[in-house]
Order: C-alpha cells, then sequence, then structure tokens
C-alpha cells in the first residue's frame, strides 16, 4: 500500500484528489495539509510514501516544506504540483530534493502514474520539460567548483549517465548501449549512490549545474 499525504491550501482540491485516490486499491491517503508547515510536520508523524506538494502554500511555501522534509532525513518522497510548468518554483523544488512534478491539470491517471513512480524511487518528471527548465534556469546559477563530478564513475557509468541527462529511459538506454534493462537500472543506482543523489530527477539536474552536458547541446564523454 503506498501512502501519500495531500499539501494543498485549497481544501477542494484536496477533496477531488482524495476521492479518485481513494479508488485505487494501492493507495491509501493517509492525512491531510493546508499550510507547507503542516506539511513537514505531518509528514514527520505519518511517514507517508509520497506528498503531494502544492508550491504556492501559506505559511511555508512547498519548496521550503520539500527541502526541510529531505533534509530532516525523511524517506518521504515530494512530487510537487503547480499550475505553469515553467514555473521557477518547480526548478527550486527539484533542486530541494522534489522526486518530479506534475501540473495540476494533469489526467486523474497521470497523477496515479506519477505517485506509482515516486513510490517505487524514480522520477516523475517528463524529459522534454525538464530540459526546458533546465535551458531557462541553469544559465542564472553559480559557476560550479572545479572538482570532476565525473572522478568516481566508471566509463559505464559516465555512459549512463549521459544518457539520462538527455532524458531517455532505461529501457532506451539498454537499447543505446546494448545493455539489458536491469544492468542499467544496477548503473543508475550506482550513479546515484557516488554522486549523493536521491533519483534521476536531481541526476539531470547535477549533471546540467555541473557542466557535464549543457543546455542545447548533444552531450558527448
Amino acid at each position: 500500500m503506498i501512502k501519500v499525504l495531500l499539501a494543498d491550501d485549497q481544501s477542494l482540491l484536496r477533496l477531488g484528489f482524495r476521492a479518485f485516490l481513494g479508488q485505487e486499491p494501492d493507495l491509501e491517503v493517509v492525512g491531510e495539509a493546508g499550510t507547507g508547515q503542516e506539511a513537514v510536520s505531518m509528514t514527520r508523524a505519518l511517514r507517508p510514501d509520497v506528498v503531494l506538494m502544492d508550491v504556492r502554500m501559506p505559511v511555508l511555501d512547498g519548496i521550503a516544506a520539500t527541502r526541510q522534509i529531505i533534509d530532516s532525513g525523511c524517506e518521504s518522497r515530494v512530487l510537487v504540483l503547480t499550475t505553469f510548468d515553467l514555473d521557477e518554483y518547480v526548478y527550486a523544488a527539484l533542486r530541494a530534493g522534489a522526486s518530479g512534478f506534475l501540473l495540476k491539470d494533469a489526467l486523474p491517471a497521470d497523477l496515479i502514474a506519477g505517485i506509482r513512480t515516486v513510490a517505487a524511487g524514480n522520477a516523475a518528471v517528463a524529459p522534454t520539460v525538464t530540459r526546458r527548465l533546465i535551458e531557462r534556469f541553469t544559465p542564472h546559477l553559480p559557476h560550479p567548483t572545479r572538482t570532476d563530478p565525473l572522478a568516481t564513475l566508471t566509463t559505464r557509468e559516465r555512459e549512463v549517465l549521459l544518457q539520462v541527462a538527455r532524458g531517455h529511459s532505461n529501457q532506451e538506454i539498454a537499447t543505446h548501449l546494448h545493455l539489458t534493462e536491469s544492468t542499467v537500472k544496477v548503473h543508475v543506482s550506482r550513479i546515484l549512490a557516488k554522486l549523493t543523489l536521491r533519483d534521476r530527477a536531481q541526476l539531470i539536474v547535477h549533471a546540467y549545474e555541473h557542466s557535464i552536458i549543457h543546455p542545447g547541446a548533444d552531450p558527448t564523454v
């Protein structure tokens, strides 16, 4: 059973989310938060698998709430909801540790799939939208340190990393690199561990922020 915490300041939206999520046999809404601060405290108390987090909330916004949840060491994963797919809050949320984001007008089936994806430890972020976000906001980030972020990775892990940064799925990477999908999963897990990242969403952001690949360019090893 996947436990879900709803964090949104609009009670009608929470009611709607609870209604259709409750129809799924593997999903259980364990609580509702109307502010970011409530979301943080309820996450610590209830330990949901996924927090469905609105970015614009009173008392504490969704970004700050996401950061506090992640920094607390809680294993709950955050799936951000936003009105605009290029909202600067979304990129900040990904940097804060969110495992993905969806638009509020997403189809119920897409939201359910996103929750399941995030609960499984993957990133629920559309690759094309992720690239647009990164291309818009990474030019304004501070220049990274000169430490080589690839130094601890093997040649094969570097190849997999670049494919992930391009937004490719494990199946696509397996086909491109002539590997099995299970082998790709192992490589991705090792890369995340070596770079101390939580999931693919952070891995994509990390690749751009550390100039492993560049917006608008076709990355090469």
